[in-house]
């Protein structure tokens, strides 16, 4: 009755919709999962209890991708705790602030960093913000700006990185045709990933924010207390946890090594998982790598380095790594509460056949003939949406990218189905970067000890302006099929909404 047709996205609008208003997003996703329990058992209590806790909350977290994901964020969590007790992220916001003089620095900085570690968006938003979070602090930049700052780098970078978890996943999904070869030529029509870079650029640089960006930029600035926790409870909720005496010892080394020891782990995690060291070649290894697997190896591996670095150089003693351990798991409870209950109600929406209903559109339009020039926009708009009701930018593509290759029967050589492959990707992300209960927004929020519905709510209007102009860069590539037209055009195009959202907000401030 229910199933594979518009209601069966109506429990995660409930869940978004109460997020939004209420502020509040543990019963937000639990009054949407119970929606779609009931939904699912046409209103029987009992077969939706069963539904919503059996084949909803318990499958899900004994997924084995989801399990590795809970692993790693535990061992991501002891690793920033440890770094922390070490002195090593102090030892870091002195050094930085001796290099990183203004806000546009350590701006620009956090969106470096967000760049260069784009082997996987889980890793990228808690490593960025654990590094920057005392840079950005210094400067007096929110913990809301310093959340979209990892988000809007974590997922965009990876969809544009041939050596990462996300091209795997996207390549997995092609059948009929070389996935990487598509994943590569699909990269610079990749019109939200390159222009949502550079709205983080121009919004740097031209020293301005809008909408509830402002407002939270302004009262942190003009707030008395320099302690950003103390505002609102972060995600993390590391302002209930205890906070004993950091080692005076702590270097910037303390951090240094940590992180680039998991960034090295989890690449060789991650190519052993894809079967390098059994003879693949390294781009094959990431292609066929198993992420989950992967990031849980190389953090494990990171974690048992950072421990004997740390006793080696007598920083922390062995009870107070010990220590450190089980506070890192609590930091990460709050946002492993979220992701469990994204999960179920990502369930919830499977077994109603949301994500088959809205790819039902897709290739109703293709199959009707309609004006194809216009598909690339039609699909971004579709896959922006599915992600965003769902929570999941990878289940998006499993279901867009087959529709639209069988659409133009796997041929290589047509320019239209490469933009619209990148359009399904762009969208996918777009309504990833839009979603709160999106796991790579939680892991933002997360990374940078925000409120999450805070995060969410001041990115918003961010990733919609992008999302909008993208639409329109989309109808152009559709058209003149050249990125080297339709890219530049894009980019034009988002410079010039921002300037003239910065000459109205200058006009309206007066």
């Amino acid at each position: 009755m229910f199933a594979n047709s518009i209601w069966a996205l109506l429990p995660p609008v409930i869940a978004i919709a109460l997020a939004l208003i209420t502020k509040e997003v543990y019963s937000s996703l639990m009054i949407g999962i119970i929606a779609g329990g009931l939904l699912y058992a046409q209103f029987n209590p009992v077969v939706a209890l069963n539904h919503v806790f059996v084949d909803g909350m318990i499958a899900q977290v004994a997924d084995p991708w989801n399990v590795g994901v809970l692993i790693f964020l535990v061992v991501l969590g002891s690793v920033v705790m440890l770094m922390n007790r070490a002195g090593g992220s102090a030892a870091f916001g002195r050094w930085a602030s001796d290099h990183v003089k203004t806000r546009v620095g350590a701006q620009l900085a956090t969106i470096a960093l967000g760049v260069i570690i784009f082997i996987d968006d889980y890793f990228n938003c808690l490593t960025v913000g654990s590094v920057m979070r005392p840079v950005t602090d210094k400067h007096r930049i929110s913990r809301e700006k310093l959340s979209y700052l990892i988000d809007a780098t974590a997922a965009p970078v990876c969809i544009i990185a041939p050596i990462s978890s996300w091209a795997a996943a996207v390549t997995g999904f092609v059948d009929g045709a070389n996935g990487l070869t598509l994943f590569v030529r699909a990269i610079p029509y990749n019109m939200y990933a390159f222009l949502t870079f550079t709205m983080m650029l121009v919004l740097t640089l031209g020293k301005f924010d809008y909408g509830s960006m402002k407002k939270a930029e302004e009262e942190f600035r003009k707030a008395k207390d320099p302690d950003p926790t103390m505002r609102h409870s972060s995600i993390t909720g590391s302002e209930d946890q205890p906070h004993p005496p950091v080692s005076q010892k702590g270097r910037v080394i303390h951090l240094v090594l940590p992180i680039v020891s998991l960034i090295i782990c989890c690449v060789i995690g991650m190519i052993y998982t894809g079967g390098f060291f059994e003879g693949e070649s390294f781009v094959d290894a990431f292609a066929n790598a198993d992420a989950s697997v992967g990031l849980v190896l190389g953090s494990m591996v990171a974690l048992f380095i950072t421990i004997i670095f740390y006793l080696a150089t007598r920083v922390l003693n062995f009870e107070e790594c010990m220590n450190a351990i089980p506070e890192g798991f609590k930091s990460m409870v709050p946002a492993i509460l979220i992701l469990t209950l994204a999960w179920t109600l990502k369930g919830m929406t499977d077994s109603l056949g949301a994500a088959e209903y809205v790819a039902s559109l897709v290739e109703s339009f293709a199959e009707n003939g309609m004006i194809m020039s216009f598909l690339p926009a039609f699909v971004f708009v579709v896959g922006a949406f599915l992600a965003f009701a769902t929570g999941t930018s990878w289940g998006t593509f499993g279901l867009l990218i087959p529709i639209v290759v069988s659409a133009f029967h796997s041929d290589l050589g047509n320019e239209l189905m490469i933009i619209a492959i990148s359009a399904c990707m762009a969208g996918a992300v777009c309504g990833d970067h839009c979603s709160p209960i999106s796991d790579t927004t939680i892991m933002a929020s997360a990374g940078g000890q925000c409120e999450h519905i805070r995060h969410v709510s001041t990115q918003l209007p961010y990733a919609m302006t992008a999302a909008a102009v993208s639409f329109v860069g989309y109808i152009v590539a559709g058209f003149v099929r050249s990125w080297v037209i339709a890219l530049p055009v894009g980019i034009i195009m988002m410079v010039v909404v921002l300037l003239a959202i910065r000459g109205m907000e200058k006009r309206g401030g007066r």
